[in-house]
């Protein structure tokens, strides 16, 4: 059920937290796509733009690390404030829609993004001078399909990230998946007071998710993962908060990857509708499959 209510008076930013994870991975495909379309010949094959800095967080007064509560506790609070645990739990599948613009290159169009139990996910952007894009992921077989890059298959450590980002339920932050989780200090993001928390892969990898101190939800991801160009870090922060259903989320995700700012706002979003056919892979991706 759509449901546009603004958020309450209180004005309480929530995390988006589905459509949110396949987002890392996009973010990265985006900006080869990009990088590769506004480039006047094809790149070197061994050519590798710099990694971009992502937005740091203003400088805070950092707590000692005694009087911080535990990451699992504000992870907990997080859950809690978009609806709790049960609502979460409760969907089967997402699909949100609307609209995305890269300021810096003028490109713009529209965006679906698709999820689903247990860890299937679609992402589909049609760009104007680009064409579509598509990044997918069905359970096992990662993809992405552009007529810039043309059908990919995802191998290797991208693959196994893919797959971890895909986790329907990654919100709920099951500790099985990580190989730690810890509060590393009170400080600030986009002027407001939060909570740093680093949670570390089994694999290593590390995330850092942002916690509005006050109003207990995350504002922002900060996350390094493969992309056909290399690891690349990806920043994510979220805002324009609205109630669908029994859940809170961001209407207006911002980007920051490779020196490309890409923002995402959604206009609608719907709970358990997302049919199955909707994760199999295209014909040129399935032409790749052995």
């Amino acid at each position: 059920m759509r449901n546009d209510t603004d958020h309450p008076a209180s004005g309480l930013p929530v995390a988006w937290w589905r459509p949110a994870a396949g987002a890392l991975a996009v973010a990265a495909l985006l900006s080869t796509v990009v990088v590769r379309a506004q480039s006047p010949q094809p790149p070197p094959a061994v050519a590798q733009p710099p990694a971009a800095k992502s937005p740091a967080p203003a400088a805070g007064k950092a707590q000692p690390s005694s009087v911080l509560p535990a990451a699992r506790a504000v992870i907990d609070r997080h859950i809690e404030a978009i609806g709790g645990r049960k609502a979460v739990l409760g969907h089967s599948s997402t699909h949100a829609s609307g609209t995305m613009a890269m300021p810096s290159s003028g490109v713009s169009g529209s965006v679906d993004v698709y999820a689903a139990r247990p860890n299937k996910s679609l992402i589909r952007i049609s760009l104007g001078g680009i064409g579509e894009v598509l990044e997918g992921f069905d359970g096992t077989v990662g993809w992405s399909l552009s007529a810039i890059t043309g059908p990919m298959l995802t191998l290797g450590r991208e693959l196994d990230q893919k797959k971890f980002d895909a986790a329907y339920d990654a919100d709920l932050h099951d500790t099985a998946r990580y190989k730690s989780m810890r509060t590393v200090e009170q400080t600030t993001f986009e002027g407001r007071p939060c909570y740093k928390v680093s949670l570390i892969h089994l694999d290593g990898t590390e995330d850092v998710e942002f916690y509005d101190v006050e109003t207990r939800f995350r504002v922002a991801t900060v996350a390094t993962r493969e992309s056909p160009m290399g690891p690349v870090k990806v920043t994510l922060s979220y805002s324009d908060y609205k109630k669908y259903g029994d859940l809170f989320v961001p209407t207006t995700m911002k980007q920051a990857t490779m020196g490309v700012q890409q923002v995402l706002t959604f206009t609608a979003v719907e709970f358990d509708k997302v049919a199955p056919s909707v994760f199999e892979p295209p014909p040129a991706i399935k032409a790749l499959i052995k």
